[in-house]
């Protein structure tokens, strides 16, 4: 009986990795907007919803490397930001035109939205 749900933990495990590998991730473009001073900030990411988490996670913890970004979400608080996916990138782009595509559409982004870079 033990050795039944051992190797079908094992299983369960080994599935949910394989499904976790296997996902397909969102990439593209994104802007943090602040509500209360109507500031944007543009960036982009090849993987659009781990990079919100390392945003906000550094942004709790005081440690973010933009100070500006940083100094309002000190005064404003969590509440007044949001994160805003721009655009995402079909799996079609090649992984060696991955980064260039990246940078391009953030810059275009930026200008359009006359927003500041993450």
């Amino acid at each position: 009986m033990v050795l039944g749900i051992i190797v079908n933990t094992v299983q369960n495990r080994k599935a949910a990795i394989r499904a976790f590998k296997d996902r397909k991730v969102a990439r593209g473009t994104f802007a943090v907007r602040c509500a209360a001073t109507s500031h944007v900030w543009v960036g982009s990411a090849p993987d659009l919803d781990a990079w919100r988490n390392s945003i906000w996670f550094t942004l709790r913890n005081g440690t973010h490397l933009n100070k500006e970004l940083q100094r309002q979400w000190n005064e404003q608080g969590e509440p007044a930001f949001t994160y805003e996916i721009l655009e995402t990138l079909g799996d079609d782009v090649s992984p060696l035109a991955l980064n260039d595509l990246l940078k391009e559409k953030r810059l275009a982004w930026k200008e359009k939205l006359g927003a500041l870079l993450v």
